[in-house]
């Protein structure tokens, strides 16, 4: 069976096998209309705490380069999270799990380095395999209380074919509605 995981957006229902961790040291460069942001790195550690639940956490430190002025550069926010597998994949089946998330505000808002607010992310994901191809997605509902922002929800789609053991290209779709009040949704 292909595997799915990072780097993409969406995300998958597949936790962590039981007593098993994953560590991913990696970077994610945004440009936006006023700044380029990048976490520059980032720390991801997931742990098969019970069969079909993994504990879940990225510690960022992160770059932020607005167009005119100065920058920052820092720890932010923390995210922090359990991904649980209520439905196992089977012939005609797909694997169906959840993975709410919670972005702790730990960075400095005033530093453009954090929200300054407690985030969450409530989402649903499906995975459904065919002999060398994978296709997960699914979506959810993000709860942002900041004063100029707004909730919004996220959706995608991943597909991926194992062309070799251990290499596994694939393509992703993605959208999200607006986070900022009377901003543009975000496709890509």
């Amino acid at each position: 069976m292909a595997r799915a995981g990072p780097p993409d957006i969406t995300d998958d229902p597949e936790p962590v096998e039981y007593r098993h961790w994953e560590v991913y040291l990696a970077s994610i460069f945004t440009k936006q209309p006023e700044a380029w942001t990048a976490t520059a790195p980032h720390l991801e550690v997931n742990y098969g705490v019970l069969p079909n639940l993994q504990l879940h956490t990225i510690l960022p430190t992160t770059l932020y380069a607005p167009a005119p002025g100065a920058g920052s550069y820092g720890h932010s926010d923390t995210e922090l999270g359990a991904k649980y597998r209520f439905v196992q994949e089977r012939k005609w089946l797909p694997q169906i799990g959840t993975f709410p998330l919670l972005e702790v505000p730990t960075g400095s808002h005033t530093r453009n380095l954090g929200s300054g607010h407690l985030q969450t992310f409530l989402p649903l994901w499906m995975q459904k395999s065919f002999g060398l191809w994978t296709t997960y997605g699914g979506g959810g509902y993000w709860i942002n209380p900041c004063a100029h922002n707004q909730n919004w929800w996220f959706t995608g789609l991943v597909i991926q074919c194992e062309v070799v053991h251990g290499l596994t290209p694939g393509i992703e779709i993605f959208h999200g509605t607006s986070q900022v009040v009377g901003g543009p949704a975000n496709s890509a």
